[in-house]
């Protein structure tokens, strides 16, 4: 029920973390991937990394907050791979850390175009081609930033909780067409992106004592359950946000047992 054999899948954001053990692991399924971030070097490598496994992978550079560049990206999986069944929108930014009260409109704006009206464009771009082949699966990598209110983050928040209202949306719209679109809502993950909350040995300790499991995420433990939300496995859920983060959702300090 996991086997993505003969499909296509699209991933942004997926030359490191994230994005590279999605691309990795649906790879390994069968699936053809599409590689893509900023740098055309890094995608090429990690295309390199899937053709040495016995993959198949385009690698394509694009900036996902230029429409074009998005359009270029569709219209190349399309032109090498002729269809995409799949499409991971992974690709986030946030450059800016601490109450709203500080943020600029400029770093408003470029984080709620990034994160938010890319997957919209994208999406727009890809679906209907996908309801014309007889569906398809769209992941969407949000945060459980997006659930709880935050001081430090809170505007990255916002961007990832608009995500999941987009997958709540397109799933209403394109159900009918057997189209699933679903969000994946990550903890802290081991990843570059989220250095400053792990990196740190005290930061760290506090961390683990929150999640039940007693560590944080592994990249690998969120491309399982993007391999499962695109495969038949997944094939009746749709419009949902799957929470991935150890149970630290359900915990906190005060249960902890240490």
């Amino acid at each position: 029920m996991f086997d993505l054999t003969g499909k296509v899948a699209l991933i942004t954001g997926s030359t490191r973390g994230i994005g590279k053990a999605i691309a990795l692991e649906m790879a390994g399924m069968g699936a053809r991937v599409t590689v893509s971030s900023r740098k055309e070097d890094a995608c090429i490598a990690v295309a390199a990394e899937i053709t040495a496994a016995g993959g198949e992978a385009l690698p394509f550079a694009c900036n996902i907050g230029r429409k074009p560049e998005l359009q270029a990206l569709v219209d190349a999986t399309l032109a090498r791979f002729g269809r995409i069944d799949v499409l991971v929108c992974n690709a986030a930014i946030n450059p800016y850390f601490g109450p709203a009260l500080g943020v600029s409109d400029e770093a408003f704006d470029k984080i709620m175009s990034t994160n938010v009206k890319s997957n919209f464009w994208l999406c727009n771009m890809v679906v209907p081609g996908m309801a014309e082949h007889g569906g398809g699966a769209v992941i969407i990598v949000s945060s459980v930033a997006g659930l709880t209110g935050n001081g430090k983050i809170g505007v990255y928040g916002i961007s990832k909780a608009a995500d999941m209202q987009l997958a709540r949306n397109l799933a209403v719209e394109w159900g009918p067409r057997n189209v699933r679109i679903n969000c994946l809502a990550p903890g802290v993950i081991r990843t570059d992106f989220a250095r400053a909350l792990w990196s740190d040995p005290i930061l760290h300790a506090q961390l683990v004592r929150q999640y039940p499991l007693r560590r944080i995420g592994e990249p690998e433990d969120v491309a399982g359950a993007a391999v499962f939300l695109a495969s038949a496995a997944g094939r009746f859920i749709t419009g949902q946000t799957l929470v991935i983060d150890g149970g630290g959702g359900v915990s906190g300090p005060e249960n902890s047992l240490d």
